[in-house]
């Protein structure tokens, strides 16, 4: 009995291995045929069978495999993250420089582009593009006025700093930003707190004694593309201490529309009363079906820090 049980192990053994001569195994299977099965798979489980043996091993670098695994826009990202070059024929050669599997690498990082002050990424579970951007990439009326606005470092920023309004009457913040994107439909956020937070020994706090005018008329929210399409939003903003995200609006994307241009802002321009105390993080781009409790598990990659709540809007 054991040693049919051991024999029948070896066999097995040698299927795997692709070893025996009297039947095929998983070793015995071409090459072209694995990459076509692995194409059809995620990514995780594209490398787990990567360790099966040599065959999986090389059939899972190819780069037809990596390519269906890339959004239609990934040569202009790469473009943007790693090169920035004006000329195309520096843009092919840096593509060209990289395997698909490479670049898919790459691409699923965080990279910072425009002088560090956006950061892009594209996101394994839905092969869409995240884009980031800081507040230092956006126009804030009167921030070169140290009365009303400052640049804060924090480590509660993903930039690793913030623009914060101690007091103003006209509160203006706007951006935008020409990028392509896969297709799909995308929606566009605010990340805002009221207060100012700090640590002290080690535990965090935030100072709301600024914190004043949000509750009297709602901020409006407001997003517009290249290609006519306009969304907007009002909110009042409340719940000092919490960073919220707030929605201003989706916009949708079709198969080969190239770089879209995107203009978004926030505004509280009524002068009868003055508002402050309004921390504002980062703008950023993420696909609309991201759950809003996925959202800072997705976005945020803090080791500590408050959790994010979405903002409801108020009619």
């Amino acid at each position: 009995m054991g040693s049919a049980i051991s024999a029948e192990n070896k066999r097995s053994g040698s299927d795997l291995g692709g070893t025996s001569s009297s039947s095929p195994g998983l070793g015995d299977i071409p090459e072209s045929c694995i990459s076509s099965v692995l194409m059809n798979l995620e990514a995780t489980d594209i490398c787990k069978l990567a360790r099966v043996n040599k065959a999986f091993h090389r059939a899972s670098s190819a780069d037809f495999v990596w390519e269906s695994k890339l959004p239609s826009s990934y040569k202009f990202l790469l473009h943007q993250v790693l090169g920035g070059h004006d000329h195309d024929d520096d843009q092919q050669n840096l593509q060209n420089s990289f395997t698909k599997k490479q670049i898919y690498s790459i691409l699923c990082r965080p990279n910072r582009f425009h002088s560090g002050s956006k950061e892009a990424w594209l996101d394994r579970g839905s092969g869409q593009v995240c884009l980031f951007m800081s507040a230092k990439s956006m126009k804030i009326t009167g921030i070169d006025d140290r009365r009303y606005w400052n640049y804060i470092p924090t480590e509660e920023s993903r930039f690793n700093s913030i623009a914060y309004l101690q007091q103003m009457w006209w509160v203006e913040v706007a951006g935008d930003v020409e990028f392509e994107f896969p297709k799909g439909r995308y929606g566009l956020y605010f990340r805002l707190q009221l207060g100012r937070a700090t640590k002290k020994l080690g535990r965090r706090l935030c100072n709301v004694d600024q914190v004043h005018g949000w509750n009297i008329k709602p901020v409006r929210f407001e997003l517009s593309t290249s290609d006519g399409q306009h969304a907007h939003s009002e909110y009042y903003l409340l719940r000092p201490g919490e960073w919220a995200h707030y929605h201003v609006g989706d916009f949708e994307v079709g198969p080969h529309d190239g770089p879209i241009n995107i203009k978004f802002s926030l505004a509280q321009i009524d002068c009868t009363h003055a508002k402050g105390g309004l921390s504002v993080d980062c703008a950023f781009i993420g696909p609309t079906e991201f759950s809003q409790t996925d959202m800072h598990t997705k976005y945020y990659y803090y080791d500590e820090g408050p959790k994010v709540k979405v903002a409801k809007i108020n009619k």
